[in-house]
């Protein structure tokens, strides 16, 4: 229970954190920069207050180097979701195989 309810908190805390990061370039691209950043900064608030419970659950039943592993692959995944429907872009082979480098990476920390 508390590994999913880690990975659930880990990927809505990435969702967050992807869109503060690049989701002014589609929505506020003609906004002043300033605009930008305190838009992002709001937005990130609500990351934390995901990423923080997270790690706090996570901590009790993972290593630190396993919870930052499994942190990055979904930053991932909400990067890859975030684009290809906010975005409408697409993905290729090499995009696929970056991801299976990421299994591996899950795969080995966790070894």
């Amino acid at each position: 229970m508390r590994i999913a309810s880690t990975l659930s908190l880990l990927f809505l805390s990435n969702l967050f954190m992807t869109y503060a990061w690049y989701g002014h370039l589609k929505t506020h691209k003609e906004s002043p920069l300033f605009v930008a950043v305190l838009i992002s900064w709001g937005i990130a608030f609500f990351e934390y207050c995901l990423q923080v419970p997270a790690n706090r659950i996570g901590s009790a039943a993972l290593s630190l180097p396993q919870l930052k592993v499994i942190q990055e692959v979904l930053a991932l995944l909400a990067f890859v979701v975030l684009y290809r429907y906010l975005w409408e872009g697409s993905l290729n082979w090499n995009h696929a195989a970056a991801g299976a480098c990421l299994v591996g990476a899950v795969f080995f920390v966790f070894r």
